[in-house]
């Protein structure tokens, strides 16, 4: 086992990187619609905020070429990926654009809705907070749905399950 300590400098984003790795995360796809059409990004970097409002958040990358999609959005919906949805999730990473793959249908307020997620949480843009490199967005989430299943997680640049303990 070979410990590294360093100090987070721009020279050091790769390391950096790979130690926010070593915390397992679940897999989430947003889509919000456009007036160009339902658009999708995959992230790892959701969190709830608070139950009363309820609140979630996400983190967009100002660099991701989606940003001005989703910058723009006032709907979405957050879906947390079941871990056979592993194919899909890695579609929506590579391209946003393109739902052909995806089983999905609009809302009253236009957002994509995937088909066969854990959960989803419907949500209206409640705040959005400069950080970085990102833009956090905060949505006040409108409607929920979730079912039974294993989730899809994200550790270290790999996807896998969980096993359940009997």
């Amino acid at each position: 086992m070979t410990e590294k300590t360093f100090t987070p400098t721009p020279d050091q984003s790769s390391a950096f990187r790979e130690a926010l790795g070593c915390f397992g995360t679940g897999v989430t796809v947003i889509t919000t619609n456009t007036g160009n059409g339902p658009r999708a990004i995959t992230v790892n970097s959701f969190s709830s905020v608070s139950l009363n409002p309820p609140l979630v958040l996400w983190c967009l990358a100002k660099d991701s070429y989606r940003f001005n999609s989703f910058n723009a959005c006032k709907h979405y919906s957050i879906h947390v990926m079941a871990e056979e949805q592993q194919e899909q999730a890695l579609k929506f990473a590579r391209d946003g654009l393109d739902f052909s793959h995806a089983d999905w249908k609009p809302d009253h307020k236009g957002r994509p809705q995937l088909a066969n997620c854990l959960a989803r949480f419907d949500c209206q843009l409640h705040a959005k907070h400069e950080a970085g490199d990102h833009l956090i967005l905060v949505g006040e989430v409108e409607h929920v749905m979730h079912r039974t299943g294993n989730g899809l997680i994200f550790k270290r640049g790999q996807f896998g399950g969980f096993a359940d303990l009997l």
